[in-house]
């Protein structure tokens, strides 16, 4: 069957993957082995090394009891005594560790009953010794008990033949370990052949496949390169239109008002006049008097009116001079002092230094500024309020940043915000924002608004500096 290079990629994987599982495996189950012989290794080996103590507590028994019946000391009365005891602990230690074996346990009840026998005939001997009135009768006679007697023979008998029986068992154990060992070292050199087998395979594929991913990378980082630059060009062209939508509005809403002047002031100063008239000429009565006033007072208001939005539509001839916008800024925040205490609002000022020296008409920037401070302390509740300044230099422009926290604007009342007579305020005219477009447009600048309801306002004035 022909296989893909993919298919080809896959098995060989796949086969690598159970060739490394199957060595684990191996790994572990020798591992495991190996433990278990070293377990019984360490097992025999105690169980020589306590044959040993054993024999060697059996000497003591013995040296302790020819010297106290040689120099009848009552030093080697207790050390006899402490020798019992120990070989009594070695028996029951040994019986302990050798469970696993009858044939064991048969030599050490054997090696009990001797010592138990051998213990009794020195013990009878010993209290003979220290209770006769002539022990030199008798000292020659129990001195050969330590040395003679078949159960002296018997017991060191039978510890030779548990110490052979349990070296046999250490020597199998041992080779078995080994066998153990040295399979290990087999599936390890295995499993490490198969992975230098792995990596190399691995490192080729992955320098045959890279080419390709580069090449492909490569590609596609061209391709968001150029969409990146698409869409940041599609988004100044878009910010172009609408500042030209921006700007032609504002031309319409001038030629607008314009127009609403020239057709709405004379029939007001007709009626003006007309009022004066009837003033003159109409019989002196309270009611009239009041009546006639009324009609003045609403057309001297809408006069105003006209008058206020002549003056946020038009564009007027400007008072350059050299400022700093950082000082004509915080010249609006004076204004607004009393605003900003009443309603304990925290300014937060982040000015750039003398970056944004540039010439403007110092008093209607400041009345732009001064605008936007005033909408922003009215959107912000009292005590929580912060408004926060900033001042940067960006692409030959300087930024000017009122960011507050307050209750934000909708989609659609930031579509109209700069349209004359649009106001959420009770007490508004509707004109502040219009002006302030205006002054910033005068000065060839651009103002744009962020916002989100619930989340506060950010409007972004930018202007260009003297060497743009």
């Amino acid at each position: 069957m022909h296989f893909g290079i993919t298919n080809a990629k896959i098995v060989g994987f796949i086969s690598t993957f159970v060739l490394l599982v199957l060595s684990y495996m191996l790994l572990f189950y020798n591992t495991q082995k190996l433990n278990e012989q070293s377990y019984w290794v360490d097992h025999t080996n105690k169980v020589i090394t306590n044959l040993e103590y054993l024999a060697s507590e059996n000497k003591e028994i013995e040296y302790n009891y020819r010297g106290y019946i040689a120099l009848r000391t009552p030093n080697y009365y207790d050390k006899f005594h402490i020798s019992v005891k120990k070989t009594d602990s070695l028996h029951s230690l040994l019986k302990s560790l050798t469970s696993d074996s009858d044939v064991q346990q048969l030599r050490l009840d054997t090696i009990k009953d001797a010592l138990r026998s051998k213990v009794t005939k020195m013990s009878s001997a010993i209290e003979l010794y220290a209770s006769t009135k002539t022990p030199e009768k008798f000292k020659d006679s129990l001195y050969a008990v330590g040395y003679t007697g078949d159960k002296v023979g018997v017991l060191r008998r039978q510890v030779k033949l548990m110490q052979y029986y349990e070296g046999s068992y250490l020597e199998a154990r041992t080779k078995e370990a080994e066998s153990f060992s040295n399979a290990i070292k087999i599936i390890t050199t295995v499993s490490f052949i198969i992975a230098v087998i792995l990596a190399i395979s691995s490192f080729l594929t992955y320098r045959r496949e890279n080419k390709a991913r580069e090449e492909a990378d490569e590609k596609s980082e061209l391709y968001r390169n150029e969409l990146e630059a698409r869409v940041k060009e599609l988004a100044d062209v878009n910010k172009e239109i609408k500042e030209l939508k921006n700007i032609e509005k504002f031309a319409s809403t001038g030629r607008i008002a314009r127009t609403i002047a020239h057709e709405v002031r004379n029939p007001l100063t007709n009626i003006n006049l007309a009022t004066e008239q009837l003033k003159e000429s109409s019989p002196a009565s309270d009611e009239n008097i009041m009546l006639l006033d009324m009609v003045k007072r609403n057309s001297l208001r809408i006069n105003q009116l006209i008058s206020d939005l002549l003056n946020a539509t038009k564009f007027s001839e400007l008072a350059f001079e050299s400022v700093s916008l950082n000082d004509v800024i915080d010249q609006a925040l004076e204004l607004a002092e009393d605003r900003i205490n009443l309603k304990h609002i925290t300014i937060q000022k982040n000015y750039a230094d003398n970056i944004c020296d540039l010439k403007v008409d110092e008093d209607k920037m400041k009345i732009a500024f001064l605008n936007i401070v005033v909408n922003a302390i009215e959107a912000m509740e009292a005590d929580k309020g912060v408004l926060k300044i900033s001042t940067e230099s960006v692409q030959k422009k300087c930024r000017i940043i009122f960011e507050d926290n307050g209750t934000g604007r909708s989609e659609e009342t930031q579509s109209k915000l700069f349209e004359p007579f649009f106001t959420n305020k009770d007490n508004g005219n509707g004109l502040g924002m219009t002006n302030t477009q205006n002054i910033i447009l005068n000065h060839k600048g651009r103002i744009e608004v962020e916002s989100m309801e619930g989340k506060g306002t950010k409007f972004i004035i930018s202007l260009h500096t003297e060497d743009y």
